[in-house]
């Protein structure tokens, strides 16, 4: 202070001793310290609302993978399945095309049939191949072609299992309900129960959820035909949107003469950049599937 004395006029150095004197007054320490308590609680809350935030990412996080933690798990039954030559290669040409013509699901079903040879009536036995998923004809299909030297003899084969069969497995459905309830009867239920205490009912990991197609049957459905779509839908808007995106903000930021057209176009790009680009989806697409949706083809059909 003794320094602001010697370089400041009197007036300033007394005013300035004035206003510490005002800060340090009763009210003004208690303002002071009310302040500083408000703004802990604001950083408190601050923090409190960001705790909470994670904490339910963290559900959320935690929901998702509990729900589909049992989609990497599919259950496969294993089967001692006979190649009748009679009904795969019956002229013995071991051509894998005649071979591939063959009812292969028919060689599954009897082989079914005969682990449970007191089920003989047409519906009871319909219900027993459902046991099976389709895919079982497509997997025996494709190895007994690889190896036609397979014909006529017996092999073994882990095979999935069908979709209502898997959800029994993991435990996803009820079995204590009524039977009129479920969507297994109580002789597949014990069909089921025959097989796990025969251990052939095993869960494997489920590799064909990432290397399979879409299906119409569950167990059979995989993610990578999307997971290709997906890719190949960036690299094409990639491939567009980056080049014409750099040389259109090349032109208007060096190029483009300052009048309204340049101006209508940066308007259009700055409320492009700001709406989330989900509301133009949404837009478009109910533009492009219905024409009552839609004012512009509305008016445009109105007009034709």
């Amino acid at each position: 202070m003794s320094d602001i004395a010697e370089t400041a006029p009197m007036g300033i150095v007394e005013g300035t001793e004035n206003l510490r004197a005002v800060h340090q007054t009763r009210e003004a320490v208690a303002r002071r310290q009310r302040r500083y308590r408000s703004e802990a609680r604001f950083k408190y809350y601050g923090i409190a609302g960001i705790a909470v935030a994670i904490a339910m990412l963290l559900v959320l996080l935690v929901s998702i993978g509990r729900e589909s933690l049992p989609a990497f798990t599919q259950t496969f039954v294993t089967l001692d399945i006979y190649v009748d030559p009679a009904a795969v290669d019956p002229n013995e040409t071991g051509d894998p095309e005649t071979i591939g013509r063959a009812d292969f699901a028919a060689l599954a079903n009897q082989t079914l049939y005969g682990m449970f040879p007191d089920v003989t009536e047409r519906r009871a036995r319909r219900d027993l191949r459902a046991l099976l998923s389709p895919g079982v004809a497509f997997g025996l299909r494709d190895r007994v072609m690889q190896d036609p030297s397979l014909v006529g003899q017996t092999i073994t084969l882990t095979v999935e299992m069908s979709d209502d069969f898997d959800q029994l497995a993991k435990g996803l459905m009820d079995r204590t309900l009524p039977e009129a309830q479920r969507r297994l009867d109580d002789r597949q239920l014990a069909w089921y129960d025959q097989l796990v205490d025969e251990g052939l009912v095993e869960k494997q990991f489920n590799l064909r959820l990432f290397t399979g197609a879409n299906s119409r049957y569950p167990e059979l459905a995989g993610i990578w035909a999307a997971l290709v779509g997906s890719l190949l839908t960036m690299a094409v808007t990639l491939g567009l949107s980056f080049p014409i995106g750099v040389a259109a903000a090349v032109y208007l930021e060096e190029f483009a003469p300052k009048n309204w057209f340049s101006d209508f176009i940066e308007v259009n790009i700055n409320n492009l950049a700001a709406v989330p680009s989900i509301v133009f989806g949404c837009w478009g697409w109910r533009c492009s599937s219905s024409s009552s949706a839609c004012p512009i083809r509305r008016r445009w059909s109105a007009a034709w």
